[in-house]
């Protein structure tokens, strides 16, 4: 199918799904890689009961609270 054929059908809001190989599909800057950060633990206690009190595991609040800060320092 040429690029045209294709767009018009997205555009019409046709399914392309049927089209698209995602197998190897990937979002850039969205790859994940584990890294180990060591905490005192006053600050685990912490994260434990922010953590506890929202109902969302300890990692989730590590990586929201860094994501908003990077986003400020930007």
């Amino acid at each position: 199918m040429r690029a045209k054929e294709f767009d018009r059908k997205f555009d019409e809001g046709e399914d392309i799904s049927i089209y698209l190989d995602v197998s190897k599909a990937h979002r850039p800057e969205q790859e994940q890689k584990r890294v180990n950060v060591d905490f005192p633990l006053w600050m685990i206690h912490q994260l434990d009961k922010e953590s506890k009190r929202l109902g969302v595991p300890r990692q989730s609040i590590i990586k929201v609270w860094v994501a908003e800060r990077l986003k400020k320092a930007a």
